[in-house]
C-alpha cells in the first residue's frame, strides 16, 4: 500500500523552518528599532524644557566682561530701569522682555515667581526689567506705557495687569486705548500724569537704549536674561523661558565665585 505524501504537514514544517531560520534576523531588526526609538526619545528629552541642569549648562554662554559697570545694579537703577528686591543683593537678574511675548508671560507665571520666593524675598537677588519690544507694532507702546507707570512706583502692578490681559500679538489688546484702560485699573495712579508721559513718548530714548544693550549682548529674542554680580561682574546669559532649576544653577554658581 502506498501512502500519500502529506503536503500540508510539509508546508507547515517548511514554514517553521523558515521562521526558525529568520528568527535571529527578526530579533536583530526589532532590537535596532528599539535602540533607534530610544535615541530619538532621548534627543527629544534633551531638547525639552524639563531637561536636567547639567545638559543645559553648555548653552549658558558667558558675557564679555567688557560690558563692565553697564550691568551694575546701581547703574541700572540710576538709568530708571524698574526693579524689585534689595539694592545690596549680591546677585542681579536682568530680564529683557516684551509685553506681547507669550514666552515672557510663561516665564512670569512660573519661573519668576519661584525666583522671587526663593531668592528675592530673602535678599539674595535683585530683579531688573529691561525692554526689548520686538514682537509686534503694539510692543513699543506697551513698553512706553509700562515705563511711565514706573514714575509713580506702579510698574510691577502694571506689569502684572498687562501679562494677565495678554492677547494675541497685535490683536488690539495692547493698543493705546487699552493701555490707558489698564493703567486706570491700578489703585492710586495719577492718570493725568500717566497720559502726559505716555502721549509724549517720554521714555522713547530709554527703551531704545535698552534695545541697544540687548543687541550688544547678542539678544534678539524674548525673554532673555543676564545673571550678574551686584557690581556688574561675572555676567552669564540665559536665552529663552528656561525652568527654575536652570536659573538656580547659575545663581548658585555665581554666588560661589
Amino acid at each position: 500500500m502506498k501512502f500519500k505524501e502529506n503536503k500540508l504537514y510539509l508546508r507547515k514544517e517548511s514554514s517553521t523552518a523558515i521562521i526558525k531560520k529568520n528568527f535571529p534576523i527578526t530579533l536583530i531588526a526589532f532590537s535596532f528599532l528599539a535602540i533607534t526609538v530610544s535615541i530619538f526619545s532621548f534627543a527629544f528629552f534633551v531638547n525639552s524644557e524639563n531637561i536636567s541642569t547639567d545638559a543645559f549648562a553648555q548653552n549658558l554662554d558667558p558675557v564679555d566682561n567688557a560690558t563692565g559697570n553697564s550691568l551694575a545694579l546701581s547703574t541700572l537703577i540710576n538709568q530708571g530701569s524698574p526693579y524689585y528686591g534689595n539694592q545690596t543683593a549680591p546677585i542681579t537678574i536682568i530680564d529683557f522682555s516684551d509685553f506681547q511675548c507669550p514666552m515672557c508671560k510663561r516665564h512670569v507665571d512660573n519661573t519668576e515667581q519661584q525666583i522671587n520666593s526663593t531668592y528675592v524675598q530673602n535678599g539674595d537677588v535683585a530683579y531688573v526689567f529691561k525692554h526689548l519690544p520686538n514682537r509686534g507694532f503694539d510692543s513699543m507702546p506697551a513698553a512706553l506705557a509700562a515705563q511711565c507707570t514706573n514714575d509713580q512706583d506702579k510698574f510691577w502692578q502694571y506689569h502684572e495687569v498687562l501679562y494677565k490681559n495678554q492677547g494675541q500679538i497685535d490683536s488690539g489688546w495692547a493698543n493705546a486705548e487699552n493701555l490707558k484702560k489698564f493703567a486706570s485699573q491700578i489703585p492710586g495712579i495719577n492718570m493725568e500724569q500717566f497720559n502726559s508721559c505716555f502721549e509724549s513718548k517720554k521714555y522713547d530714548d530709554l527703551i531704545k537704549s535698552d534695545i541697544s544693550l540687548a543687541n550688544s549682548l547678542g539678544f534678539t529674542e524674548t525673554p532673555s536674561f543676564i545673571i550678574v554680580k551686584n557690581d556688574g561682574s561675572n555676567p552669564q546669559k540665559i536665552q529663552g523661558p528656561k525652568p527654575f532649576p536652570i536659573f538656580q544653577l547659575e545663581i548658585e554658581k555665581i554666588s560661589k565665585e
